[in-house]
């Protein structure tokens, strides 16, 4: 499986001969830079792999400026100085190049296998005046080697990039121009001797040549010290441009409601990137800031002395201006983000909206089920005020598992009621929103509580004849449920695979359905928990789900025979500081599950009003 990584993310390589692949939908020049301990290019000019140049040791000459190129690493074999190889984009000189990478769209640098597989994949966005950029870079840390995202564009093009890596100007000019021809320069053995060419009359040549198409009256100026490799200094850059407004409803889907979910899955990772990307930046500059400290204490003549002092100083500043750089490009994205966030969440609809919204305060039953449902919030440390809205697309592809295990001291002083309680509210709460969210009859809701503890929780729910007639106590009520749920999965199956779906038995229960089981496995004996496994592998695709209260400790008793129900649930905490791990970008996500506010009736009227609605269906 392809990761796709994000600026600033590092991944560890599992191999030592790989290939570095890009891809792009203009001619661009591929080249590479291997990077000493100290920052600077190895051996100067000589650690620069250009296109038409011989290879280097561990490095293969890159080619031709192409949309596509594959550049062989044999990470074994290069230089032991070498802790770094950058490997950079550049726009070629010609009459139909684009004359910045804002102007195309974003390349892409791939990590391929000695076989050829894709591992990883980055896409370099968020470039505009740059005609260089360093895309990847392969590093070596603690003795294993890693590849980086980067992205680091520079206006001056390539002798900018050089000279950011201790190359003389001079010959990072010299360079430049190699790196950017638009075809592989001849070597200096191969070419004709040069024949005088005439002098063009005018400021254009009208036949052989470049024609020359600068006004008469604005041309720049000569170069400093007429260099033949100089180049007029950049343009200044233009202001950057105001964000855009954000609209509420601004991204694909078919109705408004697949638009805001989207939209909000758009944001869950934007925020994503944005923070994994000021992670990796900061990692960066400690990483730099190891290297450059452990640089001055190796040798003995600079490790004290005001010459030391000064490095650590540098260094220090160097990683201050580092991390402030990527704090202001977070805050940067962090205020877009707060923007979107204040047009969305009031422009969400019930399903999808917290229940202090307005919206449910208009609430009508719906014709139709919604297209997604909430189950929370989350939240990252850099950002606490920012919330994004969990949601999940309806029908359920997956069960939902409460935790309901122990508290530790600490939070047991502060929540008395205990997890289990805390565990048999929320679930209640989700029970009566996916009620409440689907049409008149559309959703059947049975509860499963042996023991009766979660009776208190879910008293509202059944007075208000929102739940399935309660089976009998115990086991027996257990089984009977149980049977009825696999029974009516199974006839589906059939009708579903024979494509006769009409010919199932009348007056069948055509809504979705929903299996509470709360305090679980009290009541389970060991035909109920093979059944509960088939009703959440099975059930989903033919409309039979499941909402499971469970402590994990408590099922211990059956050992591995439950692992494959627990992985295919979604776990989600009643607390309102729990976490939930994400595998995309390995962040832990701070999760809020819903609440209603203090003092609030909207969910006396949400009940109402769906119980009257289902009455009146009847």
């Amino acid at each position: 499986m392809t990761a796709e990584l994000v600026r600033g993310q590092n991944q560890a390589l599992p191999w030592t001969r790989l290939e570095i692949g890009v891809e792009a939908d203009r001619a661009l020049a591929l080249g590479a830079v291997l990077v000493g301990e100290a920052g600077h290019a190895l051996d100067g000019a000589d650690g620069v792999a250009l296109p038409g140049a011989p290879p280097l040791p561990g490095l293969a000459a890159p080619g031709p400026p192409a949309r596509t190129h594959r550049l062989a690493v044999d990470l074994g074999a290069l230089p032991a100085a070498a802790t770094r190889v950058d490997l950079f984009l550049a726009l070629p000189d010609g009459l139909d190049a684009p004359a910045r990478f804002g102007a195309l769209a974003a390349p892409r640098a791939l990590l391929l296998g000695p076989g050829g597989e894709q591992a990883a994949g980055f896409a370099v966005t968020g470039l505009a005046e740059e005609t260089a950029v360093v895309a990847v870079e392969l590093y070596r840390r603690n003795g294993v080697w890693k590849i980086r995202a980067v992205g680091q564009g520079y206006q001056g093009g390539v002798p900018a990039l050089l000279t950011d890596r201790g190359i003389a100007p001079e010959t990072a000019l010299r360079l430049g121009a190699t790196a950017q021809a638009h075809t592989v320069p001849v070597p200096a053995a191969l070419r004709p001797d040069p024949e005088p060419a005439p002098t063009p009359a005018g400021p254009a040549a009208p036949f052989g040549g470049r024609v020359d198409y600068t006004h008469p009256g604005r041309r720049p100026a000569a170069p400093v010290g007429g260099h033949p490799y100089a180049t007029p200094p950049p343009a200044a850059p233009a202001p950057p441009a105001a964000p855009a407004v954000p609209v509420a409803g601004d991204a694909s889907g078919w109705s408004m409601e697949e638009r805001l979910h989207n939209q909000v899955w758009g944001m869950f990772e934007d925020l994503a990137r944005a923070v994994a990307a000021y992670r990796g930046a900061v990692e960066f500059a400690e990483d730099r800031r190891e290297r450059e400290l452990d640089a001055v204490l190796e040798d003995p003549r600079t490790r004290t002395g005001q010459g030391a002092a000064d490095a650590r100083a540098a260094a220090s500043e160097r990683y201050e201006t580092l991390v402030a750089r990527a704090q202001e490009a977070l805050d940067r994205d962090l205020a877009q983000l707060a923007a979107e966030s204040r047009v969305v969440e009031p422009a969400l609809p019930p399903a999808m909206a917290g229940w202090e919204s307005p919206v449910w305060h208009a609430y009508r039953p719906p014709e139709q089920p919604p297209f997604a449902v909430r189950l929370g919030d989350l939240r990252l440390p850099e950002a606490p005020e920012l919330r994004i809205p969990m949601l999940v697309r309806l029908p359920l592809e997956r069960g939902l598992w409460i935790d309901a295990g122990r508290l530790s001291d600490g939070e047991r002083e502060s929540r008395p009621a205990g997890l289990r309680a805390l565990a048999a509210g929320s679930a209640a709460l989700h029970t009566t929103r996916l009620l409440a969210v689907h049409p008149p009859g559309g959703l059947t809701v049975h509860l499963l509580d042996p023991a009766g503890s979660g009776a208190a929780a879910f008293a509202g729910l059944r007075s208000a004849g929102l739940l399935a007639p309660a089976p009998p106590a115990g086991t027996a009520g257990v089984a009977e449920v149980l049977e009825r749920l696999t029974r009516r999965v199974d006839l589906v199956q059939m009708a579903v695979r024979g494509g006769a779906r009409e010919a199932l038995p009348p007056g069948r229960d055509t809504a979705e359905q929903l299996l509470v089981v709360h305090d679980f496995p009290h009541g389970f004996d060991d035909r109920a928990v093979t059944r509960l496994r088939y009703l959440a592998d099975e059930g989903p695709a033919v409309g039979v789900h499941l909402l499971l209260v469970a402590d994990r400790d408590d099922a211990a008793a059956y050992g591995p025979l439950l692992d494959p129900l627990w992985r295919g649930l979604l776990r989600i905490t009643p607390l309102p500081d729990g976490h939930l791990a994400d595998p995309w970008v390995h962040h832990l996500w701070t999760f809020t599950p819903p609440c209603v506010p203090t003092g609030s009736a909207v969910l006396e009227t949400v009940v109402g009003a769906t119980a009257r609605a289902r009455r009146g269906s009847r």
